[in-house]
This record gives structure tokens, sequence and C-alpha cells, in this order.
């Protein structure tokens, strides 16, 4: 193997502020996916999820941080519209960082750990 870790190999953040207030992969993928679409509910389809369930998530990001991560626009004649704010980016730019981090911090750990795993070569 050259990669000391295998690709398949995951380190998984999730960042929890007291009272159920969490920042995860999941809400940070999402995130991206609005900063990338412009739209909540093409984020939503992007992560196989429904609209309902990606507005939901905003909506609890919105309400637990300072200032909105995602602002939105209802739909008309033009059609509606969502976009990332500024201190949205900045929470998916500070948890990547954090994940960056941790991985470097535990690739000794994982690899230790990948390699007591059985021959898993022929699992897909």
């Amino acid at each position: 193997m050259n990669d000391p870790v295998s690709n398949d190999t995951k380190l998984r953040l999730r960042v929890v502020f007291g009272a159920g207030v969490m920042i995860g992969p999941g809400k940070a993928e999402l995130l991206e996916h609005i900063r990338d679409t412009g739209s909540i509910s093409a984020a939503g389809r992007a992560m196989g999820m429904s609209y309902k369930r990606a507005w939901m998530l905003v909506e609890v990001m919105n309400a637990a941080f300072r200032d909105p991560l995602v602002s939105s626009v209802r739909g008309g004649p033009q059609g509606g519209g969502a976009q990332l704010t500024e201190a949205g980016a900045q929470v998916v730019a500070h948890y990547r960082a954090m994940e960056a981090k941790a991985r470097a911090a535990t690739a000794a750990e994982a690899t230790a750990l990948r390699g007591m795993l059985k021959d898993m070569s022929g699992r897909k």
C-alpha cells in the first residue's frame, strides 16, 4: 500500500457545542453544495435528501450561529435561490481546516488501526 492511510479509511469529525448544537460532515457538505449551486433544493438533491430536510438543517444552523450561514430568497417568477453568507463561508473554512489538522494528527494511528484489520480485499 503506497498511501499510509488508504482512501477508504476516513476520519469523520463532528464538533458539538453543548446543548446539541453541532457541525459535522453532513452540514458542512450541505453548506458547500448551497455555495456551489445557489440552491437549497439542489444542494439537498445532490446529497440525496429532501428539500424539507435540507431546509430544516439550514434553519437549525442559522438559528445556532450569531449570524446566519445561508441567506435565501423565496421562489417567484424568476425562482428562488440561496447563498452562503460570509459567516457560512467562514464556518465551512474553519470546519475543513479542523478536519485537515485532525487527519494529519491521527495519520499514524489510522495507519496502525488499518494494519490491524482483516484482509478486506474481497469486500466491495
